[in-house]
C-alpha cells in the first residue's frame, strides 16, 4: 500500500528558536524521526511513500537526495561519482509533494489525492510517532470492515491523575489517566479513497472527516496497548533517544527480524550500522 506522511507542519514545540528543521527531521540516534517511521512501514512491505511537504521542505528533500552521504551507507567515490555499495532504502519510492506552508492535515491529504484515489486503500501517518503496532493486524481488520477509515487507538499518555468528586466535593477516587476508559488517536491511519468525499477544502482530517464518520459508524479503531511514543516535545524526543542509546528500541521491528535471520537482513539491503548493532 502507499503511505502518505504529513511532514509539513511547523512543530513549534520542538523548535529551539533558531533552527528551521521541521519536527519529523528531529533525530533519534543518527536518523530523523521520519526515517524511523518509513523504515517501520518498509518492514511490513509498504515502500511507496508520498511526503506531504510544507515548512522546512528543503531539509526533508536534502536528506534523501544526499542519502549516500549519511552514516548508514557505504559508498565508493569514483571520478566524482557516488556509487552506493548498499542502501537500506534502495527499494523505496518517495514522492515529494508540496502541500502548503499553513495547510491543515486534511488539506494536505486533499492535495495528494491524485496519487492514491484509484487505490483500494492507503496508509497515512503524522510522521512523528513511533510504535511496535502489529500493522498487518490493523490492516486486516480494516479490510474486513465497511469503514471508510481506521486509526490506532492507544491509552492516554499523560502522567496527570484524574480526580472523581462526590456531590459534597469530597474526593471519592483518584486514578491515573491510563486507568480511565479512554483512548487517544495514535496517528496511524488506514483509509479508503471515500475519505476524500468527507474532506472539505482547507479542512481537518479529524474534525471534518473522522468525527462525522465516527458518528455515522464508519470509523474503525485498532486498540494497541504496546509501545507507542510521540515526539511532540523535547522531553519526549529525549526519551526516545534514551531508548535508542540503551539498545532497547521497541519500534525497530526490522532489527529483531535481522537478529533472527542476519543473512535475510543483508539480502534486504540493511546498512552496515544496523547489521553491526
Amino acid at each position: 500500500m502507499k503511505v502518505v506522511l504529513f511532514c509539513g507542519g511547523y512543530g513549534m514545540r520542538m523548535r529551539d528558536g533558531a533552527s528551521d528543521v521541521p519536527k519529523p527531521m528531529a533525530t533519534v540516534g543518527p536518523r530523523p524521526l521520519i526515517w524511523h517511521v518509513m523504515r517501520y512501514y518498509a518492514h511490513f512491505g509498504h515502500t511507496e511513500f508520498i511526503l506531504c511537504l510544507g515548512y522546512g521542505a528543503q531539509h526533508v528533500k536534502d536528506y534523501f537526495l544526499n542519502y549516500a552521504e549519511t552514516a548508514s551507507n557505504d559508498f565508493v567515490l569514483h571520478h566524482g561519482e557516488v556509487e552506493l555499495m548498499s542502501s537500506d532504502i534502495k527499494d523505496w519510492s518517495i514522492t515529494f509533494a508540496h502541500t502548503g506552508l499553513d495547510s491543515p492535515i486534511g488539506e494536505r491529504l486533499r492535495r495528494v489525492r491524485s496519487f492514491v484515489e484509484h487505490d483500494e486503500m492507503f496508509l497515512a501517518n503524522y510522521a512523528d510517532v513511533l510504535t511496535d503496532l502489529p500493522l498487518n493486524d490493523m490492516i486486516d481488520a480494516f479490510k474486513r470492515s465497511d469503514a471508510v477509515g481506521s486509526l490506532v487507538a492507544v491509552p492516554p499518555q499523560s502522567a496527570f491523575h484524574c480526580v472523581e468528586l462526590g456531590e459534597d466535593d469530597r474526593v471519592s477516587e483518584i486514578r491515573t489517566l491510563q486507568q480511565m476508559p479512554l483512548w487517544e488517536n495514535g496517528g496511524y491511519f488506514a483509509l479508503r479513497p471515500e475519505i476524500f468525499d468527507h474532506l472539505p477544502e482547507n479542512g481537518d482530517l479529524i474534525a471534518d472527516a473522522c468525527m462525522p464518520l465516527a458518528r455515522a459508524g464508519r470509523l474503525l479503531a485498532y486498540r494497541h496497548e504496546g509501545f507507542w511514543h510521540p515526539a511532540d516535545t523535547v522531553k519526549e524526543r529525549t526519551a526516545l533517544e534514551a531508548h535508542y542509546r540503551s539498545g532497547r528500541s521497541p519500534w525497530m521491528l526490522w532489527e529483531r527480524a535481522a537478529a533472527r535471520d542476519p543473512l535475510q537482513a543483508a539480502i534486504a539491503g540493511l546498512g552496515t550500522a544496523e547489521l553491526e548493532r
